[in-house]
């Protein structure tokens, strides 16, 4: 099957889109207030006038503001395009080219944003205990994407292990990339993620 792109979603509704805008809008006075003054300072009734929204609109659409700062589009690219990979390729190439088309479009439509986002779950721990949740969900969809592709049963044990090993290697890269000033090109640093769940760990001894 072909990589799936925007131009292969069908069109959205106009109460869609609306929906669309007012969370852009809530994401990008979050962001724009953290910057200007960090994110303790940072409230939901200045995101809120920020947004030119209401604090209960805010709320309807993200829980917490820890929400606001972890929640992105990614998850249905991602597992669209799991979907879409040759049943014969290996688990290893299907999440390498999984999760550079996700990084890929991040840092194209975001690049400030991730990483923000990345420093964040660094720094405040209310956000990394969040994202730490966030993607414990995301696994769950993992396993059930890696179970049509496998046929195991995406409640085994096996499975589990697996997806929340790469969802714990993933975010152990975001934390690292952050802590490391974001140097390094974090796509790379997904590879060797993977590398390690391949191969399992070299000692570095001779």
């Amino acid at each position: 099957m072909a990589d799936v792109t925007p131009a292969d979603r069908p069109p959205l509704g106009l109460r869609e889109r609306k929906k669309i805008k007012t969370r852009q809008a809530i994401r990008a006075a979050t962001y724009a207030l953290i910057e200007e003054q960090g994110y303790d300072a940072t409230t939901v009734e200045q995101i809120a006038d920020r947004a030119e929204v209401s604090p209960s609109t805010v709320f309807r659409y993200f829980p917490t503001k820890e929400d606001i700062v972890i929640t992105d589009e990614w998850d249905p690219v991602i597992l669209a395009e799991l979907r879409a990979r040759p049943e014969d390729e290996s688990w290893a190439d299907v999440l390498r080219h999984v999760m550079r088309t996700a990084l890929d479009l991040s840092l194209a439509e975001e690049p400030e944003v991730t990483r923000l986002r990345s420093r964040l779950g660094v720094e405040v721990p209310a956000v990394r205990a969040r994202m730490t949740e966030s993607m414990a969900a995301t696994g769950r969809l993992l396993r059930e994407a890696l179970a049509e592709r496998s046929g195991l049963d995406p409640d085994s044990l096996e499975l589990r292990v697996f997806a929340m090993s790469v969802m714990g290697g993933l975010l152990e890269v975001s934390h690292y990339w952050a802590e490391t000033g974001h140097r390094d090109d974090v796509r790379e640093l997904v590879d060797r993620a993977l590398d390690v769940l391949e191969h399992g760990l070299t000692t570095g001894k001779a």
